[in-house]
C-alpha cells in the first residue's frame, strides 16, 4: 500500500492517479475511515487510562461510599471498553481493506490510458521473418508434429490445459536452462518456489485472491491459493524482515508453476499455449535501496532483452499504460515478440513484463532496511519475467517453422536440446 500518512496531503494527486488507472476506490472514504479510526483509538486509550487510574485509587484508603462509586465506574468502563474495542476492530478491518485498494503512484512518464492500444511502443528490435509460404500457428504445428495435445487435456483437466510431448518437452527444458544460466550470470540466486501461498501473502504482493475479477485459484478451506507467479512467493520470502543495508540488493530468480483462472480470456489471440490455466515461468525479483530501483528496473528489462534477443526473435518494448499497470506497479515495461501465427498475418504478443513496485509491496509485507542513521525504511521491490515458457514456445515454434512443416531450433538452444530441428 501507499504511505497512508500522505492521504490528506496528497489527496488530489491520489484521486487523479486512481482515475488514470481506471480503478474503483474512494480516497475520501478511506480518509473518513482514517479519521474515525483515530478518534476511536483516542477514546479507547482515554478509557483504558481511566481504568488504570481507578485500579490505582482502589489500592489506597478511602471510605466505602467512594469505593463503591469507583467499583461501579470500573464495571461500566469495562463494558464500554469492550464495545469500543469491538468497534475499533471493525473499523480497522474496513480501513485496511479499503486502503489496500488504493494503487501505487504511477510514474509521471507512464502513458495514461485504459487499454493495450494506449500503451506506447518505445523500441523495436529485429525484423519479423518473411516466409515464402503461408505460416502455420503453433497449434497447427504442434498437432502435425505430435508435440502438443489440447484435446486430451480438455478431456482430462478441462479447457486451457495441454500436454507437451516428444521433442517439445526437451525444447521447453532447454529454454528453462538457457534462461536460468543468463539470469544467474547477472547475480540472481536460483530457487524453486512453492506453488501455494497464504492469502495474506497474495494480498501483501498486491494480488486479490477473491472476488469475481480475481485471476487466482483459491484452495478451499485452507486460507491458501495457487500462485499465478513466483513474484508472490519470492516477495513473501522476506516478509517481516529487516535487511542490513550492506546486503542490498538481494536478487532472486524463482522457477514455479503458475496457475491463472483467465476468466474471460477468449478470442483468437488467446488460443493454444498463449493463454492457459497452468504454465511454468522463471521470474526475477530484486529487493533494493529506493534510490537504486530505477536503475535495477532498466537492468531487469536488459536481461529480458538479452534472453529474447539471444533467441533471434524480433520484438518490441512497450511502456505500459496506467490502466494496465496493476495496483502495485509504479512503472511496467512489456516485451512483445513477433508471432507469425497470431491473427491473420502475424502480430506481436506479450512474452515478458517487468515492474518497479517501489515500496508498495514492502509496506504490505513489512520488509525494511536500516539506513546509515539507524532508521528503518522500506525497501523497493521489483520483478521481471525471465521466461514464461509456454509463450516463449509459441514464439519459437512459429518463427522457426519451415516450408516442410518442421521447426528449426534457435542456435542458442541447440547445445541444450541436442538436436537442431524437429521433424515429422
Amino acid at each position: 500500500m501507499i504511505d497512508l500518512r500522505e492521504l490528506k496531503q496528497r489527496r488530489d494527486e491520489i484521486a487523479q492517479n486512481i482515475k488514470n488507472r481506471y480503478m474503483n476506490c474512494d480516497v475520501d472514504e478511506v480518509i473518513k475511515l482514517q479519521d474515525e479510526r483515530s478518534d476511536d483509538m483516542q477514546s479507547v486509550e482515554a478509557m483504558r487510562s481511566r481504568r488504570n487510574e481507578i485500579a490505582s485509587l482502589m489500592r489506597s484508603k478511602m471510605d466505602d461510599s467512594k469505593r463503591s462509586d469507583l467499583i461501579a465506574e470500573g464495571k461500566k468502563l469495562k463494558d464500554d471498553i469492550a464495545i469500543a474495542e469491538s468497534r475499533l476492530e471493525e473499523i480497522n478491518s474496513v480501513f485496511d481493506l479499503k486502503a489496500r485498494q488504493i494503487p501505487n503512484y504511477a510514474h509521471p512518464d507512464a502513458p495514461i490510458g485504459k487499454e493495450d492500444k494506449d500503451s506506447t511502443a518505445v523500441k523495436f528490435v529485429g525484423k519479423p521473418p518473411v516466409f515464402d509460404f503461408k505460416p502455420l500457428d503453433h497449434v497447427q504445428l504442434g498437432q502435425s508434429l505430435d508435440l502438443l495435445d489440447f484435446d486430451t487435456a480438455t478431456k482430462v483437466s478441462g479447457p486451457k490445459f495441454y500436454y507437451i510431448k516428444n521433442k517439445a518437452v526437451i525444447l521447453q527444458m532447454a529454454l528453462e536452462r538457457y534462461a536460468i544460466d543468463i539470469v544467474m550470470k547477472h547475480g540472481f540466486m536460483p530457487m524453486i518456489t512453492p506453488d501455494v501461498a497464504k492469502e495474506e501473502v497474495l494480498l501483501g504482493t498486491g494480488f486479490n485472491p477473491r472476488g469475481a475479477e480475481s485471476n487466482i485459484y483459491t484452495v478451499e478451506g485452507t486460507g491458501t491459493c495457487l500462485v499465478g507467479t513466483a513474484e508472490i512467493t519470492l516477495g513473501g520470502y522476506m516478509e517481516d524482515k529487516i535487511i542490513d543495508k550492506k546486503d542490498l540488493p538481494i536478487k532472486f530468480t524463482g522457477l514455479s508453476h503458475c496457475f491463472r483462472r483467465e476468466a474471460g480470456g477468449a478470442g483468437q489471440y488467446s488460443k493454444g499455449l498463449y493463454r492457459v490455466h497452468q504454465f511454468s515461468k522463471l521470474e526475477m525479483f530484486i529487493f533494493c535501496l529506493p534510490e537504486d530501483s530505477d536503475g535495477f528496473h532498466k537492468e531487469l528489462l536488459g536481461i529480458e532483452e538479452e534472453i529474447f534477443g539471444g533467441l533471434g526473435l524480433a520484438y518490441r518494448i512497450v511502456d505500459t499504460c496506467t490502466g494496465d499497470l496493476g495496483a502495485p506497479a509504479y512503472r511496467k515495461f512489456d516485451i512483445e515478440a513477433w508471432m507469425p501465427g497470431r491473427g491473420d498475418s502475424g502480430e506481436y504478443g506479450e512474452v515478458t513484463s517487468t515492474s518497479n513496485c517501489t515500496d508498495y509491496q514492502a509496506r504490505n509485507l513489512n520488509i525494511r532496511y536500516k539506513d546509515d542513521d539507524g532508521k528503518t525504511r522500506f525497501v523497493h521491490m521489483l520483478n521481471g519475467t525471465a521466461v514464461a515458457l509456454s509463450r516463449a514456445m509459441v514464439a519459437i515454434m512459429e518463427n522457426y517453422q519451415t516450408k516442410e512443416g518442421n521447426i528449426r531450433i534457435p542456435d542458442a538452444l541447440v547445445p541444450l536440446c541436442g538436436f537442431d530441428i524437429i521433424t515429422k
